[in-house]
């Protein structure tokens, strides 16, 4: 591979290449008809954060599209290692991506300089509208994070052109799914409520995290189905990702939750308590 400081390091089907060099044909099925599966992660300070919860969910997906993984979990550890390594990154960005080739399957990581959203983002919280499209809560392939992010995309897209930084997606029924890139959470008093896994919305990996901070600090959370009045009837949300962790939720088609940045209680809790578990998230 040439110019190993390249900003992005990519490892395609057992070589490290550039991003000019890395090609596959357009005839693969995993193209063509979207079918293949990708995680996205951080790895930070040599630890790739919860590492193993992402390969345990891309391989549970596996069954579902019929492929396989044409690596062990150790070796593709040892990938993206090597390819933060050559990158010289201390933070980065990590997305694997396994799709369906003309035989067997095509695998890819990238990886590249972690872009983390400025602090006062942090501080002043996200603003999302609502979707006009709708999730299909029966959708099996809702449970599963596929390469075919178009009902995401185009929600995200309509979001921005509003002026929004996100979308919110409500599910068929009208109850609230998640967020275009991220799971939601609310509270109200010491109660936390979050979209059940059936309202159509991804099992995120830091959505697994905060519901066992919750436990390990004796907070109630519950899922159900919930409506954006329960949303704007609450004191605080956040969202949830891999990449940003937790990140306060401040209005929904402008409407203010709760108190918003004046508030945040429960959320910078847990914007602290996942901080601490970056460095142990490998």
């Amino acid at each position: 591979m040439q110019n190993s400081r390249a900003k992005e390091i990519i490892f395609l089907n057992g070589q490290f290449l550039t991003p000019d060099e890395a090609k596959v044909s357009v005839l693969t099925p995993g193209l063509l008809y979207g079918l293949g599966l990708f995680e996205t992660m951080r790895s930070y300070q040599d630890k790739i954060v919860y590492f193993g919860a992402h390969i345990g969910r891309i391989k549970n997906s596996c069954k579902l599209l019929g492929l396989h993984l044409p690596y062990s979990a150790a070796a593709i550890r040892n990938i993206i290692k090597r390819a933060v390594g050559l990158g010289g990154l201390n933070d980065a960005y990590v997305r694997l991506t396994l799709w369906k080739a003309i035989r067997g399957a095509d695998i890819s990581v990238i990886v590249k300089q972690y872009q983390p959203y400025a602090p006062e983002k942090y501080q002043k919280g996200m603003s999302l509208a609502v979707s006009s499209l709708r999730q299909q809560e029966d959708n099996l392939l809702a449970r599963h994070k596929t390469t075919n992010r178009l009902l995401y995309e185009l929600s995200l897209r309509e979001a921005r052109n509003r002026g929004f930084e996100g979308a919110l997606i409500l599910n068929s029924r009208g109850y609230i799914a998640e967020a275009s890139r991220s799971n939601i959470f609310f509270a109200k008093g010491n109660a936390i409520f979050t979209p059940a896994l059936a309202c159509g919305c991804l099992e995120g990996i830091t959505r697994r995290v905060i519901f066992d901070l919750a436990r390990k600090n004796k907070l109630k959370i519950i899922e159900a189905n919930f409506t954006l009045r329960d949303l704007y009837d609450s004191d605080e949300a956040f969202l949830t990702n891999s990449l940003a962790g937790v990140m306060p939720l401040a209005s929904v088609e402008k409407k203010r939750i709760g108190e918003g940045a004046k508030k945040f209680k429960l959320t910078r809790f847990f914007m602290k308590e996942y901080s601490l578990l970056l460095r142990d998230g490998d």
